[in-house]
This record gives structure tokens, sequence and C-alpha cells, in this order.
């Protein structure tokens, strides 16, 4: 994806199995509410990324890291007039967890424990793996990322703490997300979500926004993307992908996955192919 201000090129490679990679410049570009299934590893490369977090926003510059973790609500968008250029990794949850185990000490469920850092040392060594990739050497691009992430987790990470006892609402909300998940392209209203699961209206929302950051509606969106995304990389065309997740039409997909992806379907699936 390309215009006069803007370019990005999300894609993978055969030499880092479970692993996107995103590259861009984006100056208008406003990433809305989302999440992925993935860790995220960006380095910023020039200008300044801003972003809401865990309910606060964090602004990241030159040789810093924006660190996301998996399930993790946030946005994105220019911190500075003249926008921000970065390198992204977007490692799975597998692939994280064994380099982990493999290259520090941390036991258990890995995790990003800050998610704004100023580290040029491994900021640095996250651009060189697309360096690599871009320049053919496959062997480079797996030997930087292996010490890119393992470098990130030492400094920067932990383990997910175990998880408390579930409270009643938010037993409900995933039961609200079990609902929507199985039906995501003529899934029922908020009323009739609520009347289905015993709760008010009102008392789904509360939950489901405390539970997963979103409501409902947002969420939704968010899911359909992900589903989009498989279809995709399965090879299926776009505008036949937007039909099977719910959207109304490819329009209506390309618009919602740019805002969240970072480039539209087409572009998306053309580096899969």
């Amino acid at each position: 994806m390309t215009s006069e201000n803007e370019h990005a090129r999300h894609w993978t490679d055969p030499a880092l199995p479970g692993v996107d990679l995103l590259r861009a410049r984006y100056v208008e570009k406003r990433f809305v509410r989302h999440t992925h299934a993935s860790f995220v590893i960006g380095a910023i490369t020039r200008g300044v990324e801003a972003y809401e977090v865990y309910g606060g926003l964090v602004r990241v510059g030159p040789g810093g890291l924006a660190l996301v973790n998996p399930d993790t609500v946030h946005t994105g968008h220019a911190g500075v007039p003249e926008g921000w250029s970065y390198s992204v990794l977007y490692p799975s949850v597998d692939v994280v967890r064994e380099i982990a185990a493999e290259l520090t000490t941390l036991r258990g469920t890995p995790r990003f424990a800050e998610s704004a850092v100023h580290d040029p040392e491994t900021a640095g060594v996250i651009a060189r793996v697309h360096a690599a990739l871009e320049g053919g050497n496959a062997l480079a691009a797996d030997s930087l990322f292996r010490v890119g992430v393992a470098q990130v987790l030492r400094r920067h990470g932990g383990v997910l703490p175990a998880r408390t006892r579930t409270e009643a609402g938010a037993a409900v909300a995933r039961l609200a997300r079990e609902v929507l998940e199985g039906d995501l392209v003529d899934p029922p209203s908020l009323e009739r979500l609520a009347a289905g699961l015993g709760v008010s209206p009102f008392a789904l929302l509360r939950a489901f926004r405390k539970e997963y950051g979103m409501p409902p509606h947002t969420w939704l969106t968010d899911a359909r993307v992900r589903r989009a995304r498989a279809l995709l990389d399965a090879g299926t065309p776009p505008a036949e992908a937007a039909l099977a997740v719910g959207f109304t039409d490819q329009p209506h997909l390309n618009r919602h996955f740019s805002r969240i992806i970072g480039v539209p379907p087409g572009a998306y699936r053309r580096e899969r192919l």
C-alpha cells in the first residue's frame, strides 16, 4: 500500500514461520481499538507513534519499542505532525513461548511487562530483521529475530500471573463472546444476547467491556477482521471473505481491515500468494 505520504507492506516470509511483518510510514493513519492474536514488537525508526493501551496513552519515538501482548486492546496514531515509521514483528504465542523457554530464564506464559520502552540496541536488532529478509539473507534474519525477541523478553518481559477466581460478570462476558463467535454473519442484538444469558443489556455491556476492553459491537468487528485474515491467508478472494464474515461487501471489509491491520485486504493477500 502506498500514497503520497504513507506506505506500508504487511507480509510473511518462509524464513520466519509463525511471524507476520509490517514495515510502514504513516501520517494520517489511525488504528481503531483492536487486538492481535500474536505479540507485537514495533521498532520506531522515525517520528513518534502514540497509542492507547491499558487505559493510558503512551508515545514512542526513534530507538523505542512499542510492545503489545496478545489479545490486548490498543489503538495507534501519529504522535507528531510528520507521522511515524516503524518495523514491526508479530510473532505467534507459540514462537515466543519457544524462544522464552530456550533463551531466557522465564518460566510460564511469557508476556511484556512494559508497553513502551526506549531501547535503541534492541530496536536496531528488530529493524535489521526486516533488512535481512528484504536482502534475501534468511540465516541472518532468523538469527537476528531470535536474538531480538529473547532480548526483549529479558529486558522488558515477565510471566503471566495465575488467573484469579472468575467473577460472575466475566463468565457472562465469555458466554456472550462464544455466542458472537458462533455467528459472526448474523449476530443477535444486544437485547437478545443479554436476554439469552439472563442478564440486562446494561449489565452485559458493562461486563463485556470490563473483560475485553471494548463493547460487543467493537469486538465483533475485530473478530470479523481476524476471521477475514484467516480466509485471505487460505487464498480466499477479498470479496468472498467479506461476505463470509458478515461484512456487507468488499469496501466494508476494506475500511475496517485497513483500520486494524494497516493495509487493505487486497494488498495483504497479494503478499501471501
